[in-house]
């Protein structure tokens, strides 16, 4: 296996962007990529860093990445071990990563690189900006089984030799066909470790009822207003991303309708047995305008919030 290594001085503030599939290929003293919006880096890692917390680098292109190892294991709560076979890590165009610290590297037997302009025509195009799992973190990666690591080397093997193959009339519709196939896998196998890891979501989604009900426990409400996904995934440790995909395969709601969940909860609490106002109850739970509040529930309901009132009295 080839390594790179770049030396980053402390003082580096300012982000290294990587507009160019070919600004990646000469910081690492690779030859320039033979397509200028696709490249394969085969055996050589991936860009020191690109997970890592210290310097950040701007991605002007998407990367899928396997690793050998990817460490093996995740720990949630009181522990869980993932496969141990390697997995994927993906990075999407204008997301700031990281960068490496005391000369560490990020190893990768395959790194594939694209410019977003690649998928330009193909319905590709769209569908890629679909795939929650581009803006996962590093700790969120695709961990794989034996039998899955097989399937998606197969892929990238595949992908290696049409790009290393002469070019003709079909070399891009094909590319794109298998580009397609790595991320049909790549989808799957994340729903597989949704579900391997149900015992852990479940202990999650325990953790995400806490912190919703610490929330409007302590009035935060009354200052930083309706509770959002962002806050729910810090408090949670998990990308905003992962965080929505885990409890949709879960409970088949994302991030945010649990949150509007939530509040019809707390709305429902207060309508039955306070006497605050429609306008009250809204504020109180966050909403900036009652009318959105009123909205939300008639929606989640059928019912006004003052309908609710009544029929429950």
């Amino acid at each position: 296996m080839v390594i790179f290594v770049i030396e980053m001085k402390k003082d580096e503030k300012s982000p290294l962007k990587f507009e160019t599939l070919s600004d990646a290929h000469r910081v690492f003293g690779l030859p320039q990529p033979k397509h200028p919006l696709i490249s394969m880096i085969n055996g050589a890692p991936a860009w020191p860093g690109l997970h890592q917390s210290s310097q950040q680098h701007v991605l002007g292109f998407y990367k899928i990445s396997y690793k050998p190892k990817l460490g093996g294991k995740l720990k949630y709560g009181q522990g869980y071990y993932d496969f141990d076979a390697g997995g994927l890590l993906f990075a999407s165009p204008g997301q700031v990563m990281g960068s490496v610290e005391n000369g560490e590297v990020v190893c990768s037997q395959y790194t594939l690189l694209i410019h977003p302009d690649y998928f330009l025509g193909y319905s590709l195009a769209k569908k890629v900006k679909q795939y929650g799992f581009f803006s996962y973190t590093a700790n969120e990666g695709l961990h794989l089984s034996d039998q899955e690591k097989e399937t998606i080397i197969s892929v990238f093997k595949m992908i290696d030799e049409e790009l290393n193959s002469r070019i003709d009339d079909l070399s891009h519709d094909v590319i794109i066909s298998q580009i397609g196939l790595l991320l049909t896998y790549a989808d799957r196998f994340y729903k597989r470790q949704f579900i391997t890891r149900k015992a852990v979501s479940s202990n999650l989604l325990q953790q995400l009822e806490g912190v919703l009900e610490t929330y409007f426990a302590d009035e935060r409400s009354l200052s930083a207003g309706i509770p959002t996904v962002h806050y729910l995934a810090e408090k949670l440790n998990l990308s905003p991303s992962y965080l929505s995909d885990m409890l949709r395969s879960l409970t088949g709601q994302n991030a945010q309708q649990h949150i509007h969940q939530k509040l019809i909860e707390k709305a429902k609490e207060s309508l039955s047995t306070t006497s605050l106002s429609v306008s009250e109850v809204a504020y109180q739970l966050g909403f900036e305008h009652p009318q959105s509040f009123s909205k939300l529930f008639k929606t989640k309901t059928n019912l006004s919030p003052l309908e609710f009132r009544r029929s429950f009295n």
